[in-house]
């Protein structure tokens, strides 16, 4: 997608602010038209803006108080093998491919520290998996934002 203007950023803004408005609730707060708003929430669908509908959920609420973050060496040329069988690990809520000494960051929510050397295990007994290094966190310090982005990104404009 080409750059964001104003409008685009004024919705994506009103979404930040609340996640579950309706199209009609931001075209009244955005004073647009509905037909508007709704034509520009699926341009920004289309173009990967809008990266998910999914709530965010607790792990802790779900029964898995634990976070870690599990830095995992692999063989490059498995990678895409790799990915789909750390998929099947229900306790990976998210993965990245990372450049540098380390291929992948990967979170995990587990019950407790037993849980979390199994699941450590399992992540290692992958066929391609070298190495792991498991990180406990302690608590969230930021969490995930794009506020300050936006901002920004009006400032550049």
């Amino acid at each position: 997608m080409s750059r964001l203007d104003s409008v685009d950023l004024d919705l994506l803004r009103a979404l930040a602010d609340d996640p579950r408005a309706t199209v009609v609730a931001l075209a009244d707060r955005l004073g647009m038209s509905r037909n508007t708003v709704q034509a520009r929430m699926a341009r920004l669908e289309r173009s990967d803006v809008l990266l998910s509908y999914e709530r965010a959920l607790s792990p802790a609420a779900l029964g898995f108080p634990i976070e870690a973050f599990v830095h995992v060496t692999v063989r490059q040329a498995d990678l895409p093998r790799i990915r789909t069988d750390l998929e099947q690990i229900p306790e990976i809520v998210q993965a990245h491919g990372m450049s540098g000494t380390i291929d992948l960051v990967v979170r995990v929510a587990c019950r407790d520290t037993r849980h979390l050397f199994d699941v450590d295990a399992r992540i290692l007994a992958v066929d391609g998996v070298e190495r792991t290094e498991t990180s406990l966190v302690m608590r969230e310090m930021i969490p995930y934002r794009v506020g300050p982005l936006m901002e920004l990104a009006r400032r550049e404009r």
